[in-house]
């Protein structure tokens, strides 16, 4: 299963909205063929290790992350080559919670003679596929937030600048988690003050999944100069805004292949929770918020973040006027507070990464 896990990974920013899911056969205690979900609308794990293989796979013990599907959707029922492949057992790290599945892939091969295991690893693979496990049963995407501060808590000086906080190992991270999360969000300030490209950049970029950029814009007053409307036909690119901006903006940022997206209107921004339901409906899973902080504490006071990444560097930049990474007007008392739980802590080089998940109700 441990394997199993390891294949999985593979498929992160590739299979999104599915699972990440890893499969290996084992006969006479030898692996005898493995696969994994590669990408969306691709074979799943299980029919991809059995199609890949001329072994005999008759009363293999087959292991497989998630509860194997049962029902046609873009490819057909892995429980079918299973069961055709005459595998004799099943070891299942993780019921699925899709409601097409959820119970109904175990009883098929049960009833078809297969000796089923399930729940082996079943809190790491919690862990990898929480996207998943949020977006099947809510439909609104994991919200990740990333800041990098400095240790007296700040992320730009007086002056705006902010390049660069935290070291070139700690950004070829956030490049990373920029692959794997389907969608990465900023305000329209940050754009306006850093003109950022907000894409994935690592030497094997080719390779990688490009996030889709969305921009919180309520007056969708994004520049059509900006490195973000000038990409646009590179990159995904979706303007959040609110009813009451500009329809000739609109009509010029539509003509560049930029989309707009209209949202609910909450003291004249974008109502965060209306932007998490459409994003939700577009079938985005997962969002990387690098926002500036009058958008992180939006997230925040609406209930969408789901973990915090906070980066630490070991510099002090001060000022009452420097920037820190949550804005808007705070609480009043400590009991109050946002409160996370499940904490890590590691270290890259000279910098420490916090990493923690919204506390448990």
């Amino acid at each position: 299963m441990q394997r199993a896990i390891e294949l999985a990974r593979r498929g992160a920013g590739f299979v999104n909205p599915n699972p990440m899911v890893g499969c290996v056969v084992v006969k006479d205690d030898v692996i005898i063929t493995e696969g994994y979900h590669e990408y969306y609308g691709g074979f799943h794990a299980e029919r991809n290790a059995l199609t890949n293989t001329t072994a005999d796979c008759t009363g293999a013990t087959l292991y497989v992350t998630l509860e194997p599907c049962c029902h046609h959707g873009k490819t057909p029922p892995c429980t079918d080559i299973i069961i055709e492949k005459g595998v004799k057992k099943v070891v299942v790290g993780l019921l699925d919670p899709n409601p097409l599945v959820s119970g109904k892939g175990i009883s098929i091969l049960q009833d078809a003679g297969i000796e089923v295991v399930t729940g082996v690893e079943e809190g790491k693979i919690k862990e990898l596929n929480k996207v998943f496990l949020k977006y099947i049963k809510t439909k609104r995407p994991y919200v990740l937030l990333k800041t990098a501060m400095t240790l007296d808590g700040k992320i730009a000086s007086c002056t705006g600048d902010s390049k660069w906080i935290t070291n070139e190992k700690s950004r070829e991270l956030v490049h990373k988690l920029r692959s794997e999360m389907m969608g990465i969000v900023a305000g329209i300030g940050t754009v306006n003050a850093d003109n950022p490209m907000l894409n994935c950049r690592l030497d094997c970029q080719q390779s990688l999944h490009q996030p889709i950029r969305i921009i919180v814009d309520s007056k969708a007053s994004i520049s059509t100069d900006s490195r973000i409307v000038k990409t646009s036909c590179e990159c995904r690119t979706i303007i959040a805004h609110i009813s009451s901006a500009s329809q000739e903006n609109i009509e010029k940022l539509n003509s560049l292949n930029v989309e707009t997206l209209l949202c609910e209107d909450k003291d004249g921004h974008v109502d965060i929770n209306d932007l998490m339901l459409k994003l939700g409906q577009k079938g985005i899973d997962s969002l990387l918020l690098e926002g500036g902080s009058c958008l992180n504490a939006a997230f925040l006071q609406a209930g969408c973040v789901d973990e915090v990444y906070a980066f630490i560097a070991p510099k002090i930049i001060g000022g009452t006027q420097s920037k820190s990474p949550i804005g808007g007007q705070g609480i009043e008392l400590m009991k109050d507070a946002i409160t996370f739980d499940k904490v890590e802590i590691e270290q890259i080089e000279n910098d420490i990464l916090i990493k923690c998940k919204m506390m448990s109700k």
